[in-house]
């Protein structure tokens, strides 16, 4: 299957086979496959993000006993592996440097 070149950007959730604006952050080569499982990983980051957001409303909740939250976290990490798998030498780089795909990284 044909890679095509996509622009990432994490904060917002957007896949684009067009570059414009800030929507750059990361540039992959990937499969329409590949951008799907990409797509679904950042549909349920912003899931545990929603539900990590209500659940902030709650005051006798702690953070560490947050579902939502590692939800969210294990998300994150699981989208910087794709991103790691997928990308180039800078961003493999980049990702090295802010440690995220480390064992104790939280």
């Amino acid at each position: 299957m044909e890679k095509k070149k996509y622009y990432i950007d994490i904060g917002s959730g957007e896949i684009s086979q067009t570059k414009y604006q800030n929507n750059d952050s990361f540039t992959i080569h990937a499969t329409d496959e590949e951008v799907a499982m990409l797509r679904a990983k950042l549909n349920n980051m912003d899931s545990a993000s929603m539900q990590a957001f209500w659940r902030a409303h709650v005051p006798i909740m702690p953070y560490h006993n947050d579902k939502p939250n590692d939800h969210y976290d294990t998300g994150l990490v699981e989208v910087y592996q794709m991103l790691y798998d997928l990308g180039d030498d800078t961003i493999k780089s980049h990702i090295d440097s802010i440690g995220i795909l480390e064992d104790n990284h939280m």
